[in-house]
C-alpha cells in the first residue's frame, strides 16, 4: 500500500522543495475523457526520524514552498489547486501567482474553525476557489458546500457509500472530486458514482481494460525510438524510418521550422531536420506521434515525458529516458508490453528493465512507478532515496512541458 502523509491522504508525484525535508507532491484532477481540469499540489514535510509532521505543525514552512514554486509551470495552462494553510485562508498570508487559476484546498480543521464561512466567502472575493477536502457529511462541511465550489471525497471508503456521498454534494449543489484514485479500477468505480473529477497519477501501473499488440503505424515509431537508443545511433537509418512514415514526417519538419527553433532558414531536409532536433527530442516527437499528441492532450504528453526524463536523471545514461518512454507508451497506450518489446527489439537490458524490473534501468523505473503511486516505502526497496526521486522529478517537469508544447502542435494548423 502507498505510504500516506499527515492526514491520511494518499499522495502522489512530489516534487522538489527548497527545503530538504519537504515534499511537494503532484497529482491530476482529471475529468472522465481523461481530460486534465487541475493538477493539485499539497506540501508534506518530514521529520529528521522520517515520520510526516501535522499538516498545522509546518504551516509556515508550507507557505514558504508555495511561494518558492513556480506555479505556471507546474500546472501548465490549467489551475493549480493547493491544500490550504491557516495563513492562507484568513488572508494572513498572500496566495501565491497562479495565472491559470488557485483552487484553494480546506483540511477538515480548517472547514471547522468558527469564521470558515466568512473566510471562504473571502476567498472567492479574491477570485480562488475553494475545495472542502477530507470531506466526511459533517455540518460543518456542508455548510461550506453552498459557498465552496467543490469538495472532495476519498476513493477508499465503501462504495454505498461513496454512492451517497455524491448524491448528497450534488444535493448540495457541490461538486465532487475523488481521490486517492491510483487504479483504473478505482477511476471506473468513482464516475460511475457519479463524480464529476477524479484525482490521481495520470499514468497508472495497471492496464486500463484488455491489451492488445502494437500496430504497424506504431511499429514504425517504436522503431524509431529503437534506433535512437542505440549506442552509436545511426542517422541514416533514422531519417529512412521518419521518410517511411509520412505524418511522423510532416512532424519533424513542422517543429523544427516552427518558431520554437527559431531558425532563420527553412529546413527542407529530413536528414538535417533529424539532426537539428537530436536523439532526445525525436524520441519525444515519435512518441507523440505514436499517442496522436493534439494540443488538447498536452497533459498526456507531458506525464510521459515528465517520466522519461526522471528515469533518464537518474540512470545517470540516455537508455533511461528510452526505459521511461517505452514504459509510458505501453501505460497511455494499453500496449502488451511483450508486444512491445518484440516490436520495439531493445536491446535485452532494457527488455528485462521493462518486463521484469530488473538490473540498473529496471530498479530506476521500479522507484519512478513507486514515486509515481506515493510509495515511497517502494521507492527506497528499489534503493533510491525518495528525495532524490522527488527532486529528479521537479527537475524534469518544467523541460518536458516546454517539450511536450511544442510537440503537440498540429502540423495541419
Amino acid at each position: 500500500m502507498p505510504e500516506t502523509a499527515a492526514g491520511g491522504t494518499v499522495l502522489s508525484e512530489p516534487v522538489r522543495a527548497r527545503n530538504p525535508h519537504v515534499a511537494i507532491f503532484r497529482q491530476a484532477v482529471v475529468a472522465a475523457d481523461q481530460t486534465v481540469r487541475a493538477w493539485s499540489l499539497r506540501a508534506a514535510m518530514a521529520a529528521n526520524d522520517g515520520r510526516w509532521c501535522a499538516e498545522e505543525d509546518v504551516e509556515p514552512t508550507t507557505e514558504a514552498e508555495y511561494h518558492a514554486l513556480d506555479l505556471a509551470l507546474l500546472g501548465g495552462d490549467v489551475p493549480v489547486m493547493l491544500r490550504a494553510t491557516g495563513g492562507l485562508v484568513s488572508g494572513a498570508t498572500p496566495t501565491p501567482p497562479s495565472p491559470n487559476g488557485l483552487w484553494l484546498e480546506l483540511s477538515g480543521a480548517l472547514a471547522r474553525h468558527p469564521d470558515a464561512s466568512a473566510r471562504v466567502a473571502a476567498l472567492r472575493a479574491r477570485g480562488a476557489q475553494v475545495v472542502v477536502g477530507d470531506y466526511v457529511g459533517a455540518p460543518e462541511q456542508d455548510a461550506l458546500v453552498r459557498a465552496a465550489w467543490a469538495v472532495k471525497v476519498d476513493a477508499r471508503i465503501p462504495e454505498g457509500r461513496l454512492r451517497e456521498a455524491v448524491l448528497h454534494v450534488h444535493g448540495l449543489g457541490g461538486t465532487v472530486i475523488v481521490e486517492s484514485v491510483t487504479t483504473p479500477a478505482a477511476r471506473r468505480r468513482a464516475f460511475a458514482a457519479g463524480a464529476d473529477l477524479v484525482q490521481g497519477p495520470l499514468l497508472q501501473r495497471e492496464a486500463d481494460g484488455p491489451l492488445r499488440s502494437a500496430k504497424a503505424g506504431e511499429v514504425q515509431c517504436l522503431e524509431v525510438i529503437r534506433l535512437l537508443s542505440e549506442p552509436e545511433i545511426d542517422l541514416e537509418a533514422v531519417a529512412r524510418m521518419v521518410a517511411a512514415d509520412p505524418e511522423l514526417s510532416i512532424r519533424v519538419l513542422h517543429v523544427v521550422n516552427s518558431s520554437a527553433f527559431a531558425l532563420h532558414h527553412t529546413v527542407d531536409s529530413l536528414r538535417h531536420a533529424v539532426i537539428l532536433l537530436g536523439p532526445q527530442r525525436m524520441a519525444a516527437l515519435a512518441m507523440a506521434s505514436l499517442i496522436d499528441a493534439r494540443p488538447a492532450a498536452v497533459g498526456q504528453l507531458w506525464s510521459v515525458l515528465t517520466r522519461a526524463l526522471t528515469c533518464q536523471t537518474l540512470a545517470r545514461q540516455d537508455a533511461g529516458y528510452t526505459v521511461g518512454l517505452l514504459s509510458a507508451v505501453a501505460s497511455q497506450q494499453r500496449i502488451d508490453i511483450g508486444s512491445l518489446l518484440a516490436t520495439s527489439g531493445v536491446s535485452p537490458e532494457l527488455a528485462r528493465a521493462l518486463e521484469q524490473h530488473r538490473g540498473p534501468l529496471g530498479r530506476v523505473l521500479a522507484a519512478v512507478l513507486a514515486h509515481e503511486e506515493s510509495d515511497t516505502a517502494g521507492v527506497a526497496a528499489a534503493g533510491f532515496d525518495p528525495f532524490d526521486v522527488a527532486r529528479a522529478h521537479l527537475d524534469a517537469v518544467p523541460e518536458a512541458l516546454s517539450i511536450a508544447t511544442a510537440l503537440s502542435m498540429d502540423p495541419m494548423s
